[in-house]
């Protein structure tokens, strides 16, 4: 058994309801055929019976009603049928057959006889024959064959203005009407016709034959351009899913580089989109790693290579081991150690989704903590520090309580000793350190602390300030590692700031250096 495939099914599945709603289509064509001949072929048999239309119309003008009809019920059956015992004489006729009078009506009074000799020589007359001998129009079928007046007859009926019958069959649901009208032009009542029971004749099953023959073939037609279509719809709604299910395999396999294409702004357009999205982010990820890695052992490799340096140019007896070449070791090993220690930190930042310890801590004593550890080597680096904007938010805190936060207090004060590290390292001598805090009106419903730190040159260019936060990243210019730096800080700076709720953005000093915002959620209620 093949394969079924999302294509196939979806054809098939289409395929199957087009073929029943055919049947269903050609199986209420022919009930709605069958049952709207018969009324169809009552009206076309009716509409050719005005000569007993005119006949009864005139028995109404010389009786002066229907009474004379309603009470010799025979005489109903001498005026339906043109070939009945009108013509005979006023003698008695056939068994069964009423008497005629001088004017040749059965049962006519002779004064309204008399009265009207041209009503009495249309009643005596009935219609002559068609010249081919065949029979009157009221005894033809529908389609022009004869039709047996046995089947016609039995079904004709008369009924009054008032809808009630008065010789013949009773109306009948679906039936033919022809109304008849007296000599002031008001109707006197309606000749009615029950449709025919069934299909009976061979012409009525001829017709149906043919009606539903081109159901059929127009149903046939139909399904045909019905399945073509169904099929171009399958392929054209589900392209897209197989080009995603082959995407998919691609990424899997790891051709990270793989897209595929967007047709139209529909669901399957969005989905494509938002794969393509994601193969970018992860194609993005496999670059940030595989440049992390590269980053990561060259910085390994550089205090590597010096201490093997040094220990070869001992082991060759270049240089003896004395106590400046044990210090060089030294400080290369102390350098591998704090790079393995920034790496880790790192690591564990990145991997913290919520401070450890969730207690309310005082943001503004971290940092001016962590300036008062800083203050002796920023002094011995010649850097001067300004906190006016950071004490005038100080000075307030008699006034209105101090500003909290809810998160790591030995988390924060590393962020802030890690900033301030950052200035030192990366801030000429004799340049200046602005440290300034405010409050921030409410966003997303609780009240903000910025806090900045503006140092002077040497900047970072504009367009590496997106990258200052990446790992083991640097500026191309005078921030560089030849200040000691792994890297790393800032890094971890913004991966606790981010588990705080908090945001760490950089931006151009108007010091000439680097403008670092801190901003961190506040506490509503302080108790």
């Amino acid at each position: 058994m093949p394969h079924l495939t999302l294509h196939r099914k979806a054809f098939i599945a289409l395929a199957a309801l087009l073929v029943a709603l055919l049947l269903i289509f050609a199986g209420f064509s022919r009930l709605g055929l069958q049952r709207g001949l018969g009324p169809y072929v009552a009206e076309i048999e009716l509409a050719r019976m005005d000569w007993l239309a005119e006949r009864l119309q005139a028995h109404h003008t010389q009786t002066g009603g229907w009474e004379t009809l309603r009470n010799q019920p025979r005489l109903w059956g001498q005026l339906s049928h043109p070939g009945s015992g009108l013509r005979r004489s006023n003698t008695q006729g056939a068994e069964g057959t009423p008497p005629t009078d001088r004017s040749g009506s059965p049962g006519m009074p002779p004064e309204l006889a008399n009265g009207n000799p041209a009503a009495d020589r249309s009643m005596q007359q009935p219609p002559p024959p068609p010249p081919d001998g065949s029979p009157p129009p009221g005894e033809r079928g529908a389609g022009g064959p004869q039709r047996n007046p046995d089947d016609l007859f039995p079904r004709l009926g008369l009924v009054d203005a008032q809808q009630h019958l008065v010789a013949g069959t009773a109306p009948q649901p679906g039936g033919a009407r022809l109304a008849l009208t007296g000599a002031d032009g008001k109707t006197i009542g309606q000749l009615v016709l029950a449709p025919p029971q069934g299909v009976r004749s061979e012409a009525d099953q001829a017709f149906l034959a043919q009606h539903l023959g081109f159901v059929a073939w127009t149903g046939l037609a139909g399904l045909a351009l019905a399945l073509l279509l169904s099929g171009w719809l399958a392929r054209r709604w589900l392209a897209p899913v197989e080009a995603l299910a082959t995407g998919a395999r691609g990424i899997a396999q790891g051709h990270l580089h793989t897209r595929v294409p967007v047709h139209g702004n529909d669901e399957l357009a969005q989905l494509a989109r938002t794969f393509n999205t994601m193969a970018e982010q992860l194609s993005s990820i496999e670059a940030s790693r595989r440049q992390w890695l590269g980053d990561v052992a060259h910085e390994l490799r550089t205090p590597l290579a010096a201490m093997r340096a040094e220990i070869e140019a001992v082991q060759d007896g270049i240089r003896p081991f004395d106590d400046k070449t044990a210090l060089r070791l030294h400080r290369q090993v102390m350098r591998l150690i704090q790079l393995v220690g920034d790496l880790r930190a790192s690591l564990d930042a990145a991997g913290t989704s919520a401070p450890s310890a969730q207690v309310p801590v005082h943001p503004l004593s971290l940092l001016n903590e962590a300036l008062a550890s800083m203050r002796p080597r920023l002094a011995q680096a010649g850097i001067d520090v300004d906190t006016t904007g950071l004490d005038a938010l100080t000075a307030q805190v008699p006034a209105q309580p101090a500003p909290l936060v809810r998160g790591d207090a030995q988390q924060l004060h590393q962020v802030f000793l890690n900033l301030l590290e950052n200035s030192l390292r990366y801030t000429d001598a004799g340049g200046l350190l602005r440290l300034s805090a405010r409050l921030l009106p409410p966003a997303d419903g609780a009240a903000q602390l910025q806090v900045q730190l503006d140092d002077s040159a040497p900047g970072v260019p504009a367009h590496e300030l997106p990258r200052i936060f990446d790992r083991l990243y640097r500026a191309e210019t005078s921030r560089n590692r030849d200040h000691g730096g792994s890297g790393l800080g800032l890094a971890i700076c913004r991966a606790i700031v981010l588990a705080h709720g908090g945001t760490l953005t950089a931006d151009t000093s108007p010091l000439g250096g680097l403008r670092i915002t801190l901003q961190l959620p506040l506490l509503d209620n302080p108790s």
